[in-house]
């Protein structure tokens, strides 16, 4: 089977709970991953929504997840590093951890891209989405992607 990363929350191409979203508890929902490619060392995540105007709106930015994760649970915290060596950047609210989908038109496409790397990177806690992409570069053992929508209610 191929890398895969999935939610027990939503399937792709559906609907993220409102509870994980601005107009609810804007928690992270847990993540799942299987078929990990052979020598990886850590992963990384990146949450995006390349349906605002500019570039991809970046949600989250998680890095450094040791290779025996196999994903990550319900709310994490939004601290600079984790117990187990994780850590996390900045997204495009300018805050470290998880920031829920809060589009201001329209449906939005959210992507959890999850990549399977054959180091950890040499970053500091909060790293961008810049830096991420540069720090990863002829790293990258494999890619899994899942993508969630939302749309806000009427008001």
């Amino acid at each position: 089977m191929a890398f895969q990363i999935t939610s027990p929350e939503f399937t792709e191409g559906q609907p993220i709970p409102a509870k994980y979203t601005c107009e609810g508890e804007n928690i992270s929902h847990a993540l799942a991953w299987a078929d990990v490619p052979p020598k990886t060392l850590s992963f990384v995540l990146i949450n995006d929504d390349p349906d605002c105007s500019g570039d991809p709106w970046v949600h989250w930015l998680i890095y450094n997840i040791p290779s025996a994760s196999r994903g990550l649970p319900e709310s994490v915290p939004p601290k600079e590093d984790l117990p187990d060596g994780t850590l996390q950047g900045t997204n495009s609210f300018e805050k470290v951890g998880y920031g829920g989908p809060c589009p201001p038109t329209g449906t939005h496409r959210y992507f959890f891209k999850l990549y399977a790397l054959d180091q950890l990177l040499p970053l500091p806690p909060r790293a961008t989405r810049t830096q991420l992409d540069t720090a990863m570069k002829g790293h990258i053992l494999g890619q899994a992607q899942l993508m969630g929508t939302y749309r806000k209610k009427a008001r």
